[in-house]
């Protein structure tokens, strides 16, 4: 099947971002082609659009970048029985070269949520990678407890605010760090502390933490260690940048890679239709080449507040 998507056919700039037709690969069993109503940005796409990936990836051209998805199933799979033409579903698809900044994309049934009756298809395609990313780091291998108290950086992020709310729902003590202008956000959220880091050292405020969430790495990362407890809890979604470290102060440390899950995405999509998870989105724009160069180059400012949405009308 052909499909109009944006597309890259080198690594760089954004300037290499272009719209064309793409032949999608037939549905193979348990497959279904999703109509994509919206997708979101997470750094990931324009990372990989710069070439830091392509030893990771090593992909032929062209490449369709996205990695969420949400809108209405138009086409099923041999084997396919619990999905049916015209549901509303949201997905982190398998990591492929047909992406989701596409008219349609292809889904495994394994990585499917039904979206909720009150909840938008903006609103669903701002969650897989972010929210699945922040259940994992707090959970899966944060291991995070009720009355625990965690650290998150970046709260106003795309995973800080999912992350913030996640915490606060399972009862643990949120803290995080943002800049002044998103302060408020994030005590409506859920946040016991916030600290600006432009003014404040958080590893001078912040002590005796079960858990730090880093989406930062670098120095964040490292300076984190003041932050925790002896036998604290470390998750990192890039690097662990100095390991040596971390063994020094007794800190169980780990870097992590987001799995695909549909089921745990079941879980949050279930949160948001109780309102206890909600996306922030914080600008949108059209799922268009022009579109996608600037909601990129807004990404790479890291100034964005909560998620960025591509809207395909």
């Amino acid at each position: 099947m052909n499909t109009r998507a944006i597309t890259i056919n080198q690594y760089g700039s954004s300037e290499g971002l272009d719209e064309e037709v793409v032949n999608l690969p037939n549905l193979k069993a348990n497959q279904v082609l999703v109509q994509v109503k919206a997708t979101s940005i997470n750094p990931i796409d324009w990372k990989l659009r710069e070439g830091y990936l392509k030893q990771m990836f090593d992909w032929e051209f062209p490449i369709i970048l996205g990695w969420d998805v949400a809108g209405i199933i138009t086409s099923v799979g041999e084997g396919v029985t619990d999905w049916k033409v015209g549901d509303r579903v949201f997905a982190r698809p398998a990591t492929t070269r047909f992406g989701t900044y596409a008219d349609y994309t292809i889904v495994d049934t394994t990585l499917l949520a039904e979206i909720p009756a009150n909840v938008s298809f903006e609103d669903a395609a701002a969650v897989p990678l972010a929210a699945l990313t922040a259940y994992q780091g707090l959970f899966d291998h944060g291991h995070l407890q009720k009355d625990e108290k965690v650290l998150i950086h970046a709260g106003a992020g795309g995973v800080g605010t999912y992350a913030v709310q996640l915490a606060k729902a399972y009862g643990a003590k949120v803290y995080t760090t943002a800049s002044k202008k998103n302060h408020e956000l994030l005590y409506q959220l859920g946040a016991e502390k916030v600290i600006d880091y432009h003014d404040e050292n958080f590893a001078e405020v912040f002590s005796d933490m079960d858990l730090v969430l880093d989406t930062m790495g670098g120095t964040v990362q490292e300076d984190s260690v003041q932050s925790l407890k002896s036998n604290g809890r470390l998750i990192s979604v890039l690097a662990i940048s100095n390991p040596d470290l971390m063994i020094a102060k007794n800190i169980a440390a780990q870097a992590i890679w987001l799995e695909p899950n549909g089921e745990e995405l079941t879980k949050l999509a279930k949160m948001m239709q109780a309102g206890q998870l909600k996306s922030i989105i914080g600008a949108k724009f059209p799922l268009t080449a022009a579109g996608v160069k600037s909601a990129h180059e807004l990404s790479a400012t890291h100034h964005a507040v909560g998620k960025i949405v591509l809207i395909n009308e």
